[in-house]
């Protein structure tokens, strides 16, 4: 073992030593990716700083897109940001499948708006692509695979039930699954949502 003096003269260039397993191994990058995309903005051109989105109003500053109107910037080139080009040509990371919603598929609905509303106001490349109905079960497609998680607790949080989450080793996309839970009979919808009475 090599140990080091702390010298009072100039620094000297540090020498990865053999033998050191936590110096040989910060020197290795085996394994780590080159390009830090997120996979939603892997197949779109990277935006000149600054830019405005043509539909949305997005600013895009700072490697960041920013909500219309949060950042004020002069002279901003104009493109379409990839929020609104995966909306347009229907391209998702995220899939929520809601098994059977019932009668509270009108709150689910609202419940998934206000989410969605919420995270374009901090994220605006996270948005709903669309929501389907298959049969009695209702399919959300999002631009993110983080938007489709937070829906998928949310609901799970309001209405009870249980989530299986499956990622996609290949494009990182996310199929969420919620299954409501069936109450005892004579309880209350509100009951219900919480989860009372259930064994």
């Amino acid at each position: 073992m090599v140990r080091m003096r702390r010298s009072t003269g100039p620094p000297q260039k540090t020498k990865v030593i053999r033998g050191s397993k936590p110096l040989e191994r910060s020197q290795n990058r085996k394994g780590a990716r080159d390009a830090k995309v997120v996979p939603a903005a892997a197949g779109h051109p990277l935006a000149d700083d600054p830019t405005r989105c043509l539909r949305c109003g997005a600013v895009y500053t700072r490697k960041m897109w920013h909500p219309a109107g949060s950042v004020v910037v002069r002279k901003p080139a104009k493109a379409v940001c990839p929020g609104c080009l995966q909306v347009s040509s229907n391209e998702y990371f995220g899939r929520v499948i809601l098994r059977n919603p019932g009668e509270d598929e009108g709150e689910i609905r609202r419940r998934i708006d206000n989410v969605a509303r919420r995270a374009e106001h901090t994220q605006p490349e996270r948005r709903v692509v669309a929501i389907e109905r298959r049969g009695a079960d209702l399919d959300v497609f999002t631009t993110s695979q983080k938007l489709a998680h937070r829906i998928a607790r949310e609901v799970e949080k309001a209405f009870g039930g249980r989530v299986h989450y499956d990622w996609s080793d290949g494009d990182g996309s996310l199929l969420a699954v919620w299954s409501a839970t069936t109450a005892a009979p004579g309880l209350p919808p509100a009951a219900r949502r919480r989860g009372a009475g259930l064994a």
